[in-house]
């Protein structure tokens, strides 16, 4: 194969959930600009349908499905809806996700509790379902977005969101896991784990220039990412440039990271 079909995926369906903003929303476009049809799943239709306009401007098909993730009644009607729609869903992207903030000494187990439905049980279950899919199928890529903070630690003042952080960390785990113990259906697991992006989990310092130029010198690359900086690697991961990876976190941080 030429290596630029690798990164094709025409003929591909991909499902990204949380697809209608923020990083979602970069993911949904970067997969379809590379030949996907698009299913984008979240709570709110405005955002969705926004992206969904831009995707089918490029000639490519997309579907707004709206639902409540942390509901698994939910994801089972979800599943069934979106396999009625295309038939065949070829790369599932797991990008919705929550943060709780509390300090530490004083964090709400209820807090917890709602950010590990979503973020960790929620994921599993709906790749659990889809993964069933792609066995009969043949095959699949499963991309499951974690975060640096899986890894980075901070204290309350910076970060009070142990929940998040820890909620990240295991799906670090459970993408090395599930990409073990699917391996011999065909179906890869494989993560993306973002640094620094300007989105709405960063608005405590993207609307302040100050705020953020201090934040952004800590950062090896001195800036934060944008949207080009992550389409690219759902891309690769999710066709044939990536076909003997699986069990991998890719992290997108300028390099942050290793400081």
């Amino acid at each position: 194969m030429h290596t630029l079909e690798m990164f094709k995926l025409e003929g591909r369906t991909a499902l990204v959930t949380g697809g209608g903003h923020g990083i979602g929303r970069h993911l949904s476009l970067g997969l379809a600009e590379a030949g996907a049809n698009i299913i984008v799943v979240g709570r709110k239709q405005d955002p969705l349908q926004e992206v969904a306009d831009v995707i089918e401007a490029m000639g490519r098909k997309c579907f707004v499905l709206q639902a409540d993730l942390s509901d698994t009644d939910a994801i089972d009607t979800l599943v069934a809806t979106a396999l009625e729609r295309v038939g065949r869903l070829d790369i599932l992207v797991n990008n919705a996700g929550m943060a709780w903030a509390a300090p530490t000494l004083d964090y709400p187990m209820a807090g917890w509790d709602k950010v590990f439905d979503l973020n960790v049980r929620s994921l599993f279950y709906l790749s659990q379902k889809i993964a069933r899919h792609m066995k009969a199928q043949g095959g699949g890529s499963i991309i499951n977005i974690s975060s640096i903070s899986a890894w980075r630690c901070a204290p309350d003042e910076q970060e009070p969101v142990v929940a998040y952080n820890a909620s990240k960390g295991a799906v670090v785990s459970l993408t090395r896991d599930m990409a073990v113990k699917l391996a011999a259906d065909n179906v890869r697991v494989n993560g993306i784990a973002p640094g620094p992006f300007l989105t709405d989990m960063m608005n405590h310092v993207r609307h302040d220039e100050d705020k953020l130029s201090a934040f952004e010198s800590a950062i090896p690359q001195q800036r934060s990412g944008k949207e080009d900086d992550i389409k690219g690697v759902v891309v690769f991961l999710g066709g044939p440039a990536s076909a003997f990876i699986t069990g991998q976190m890719l992290i997108v941080d300028g390099g942050w990271l290793c400081t």
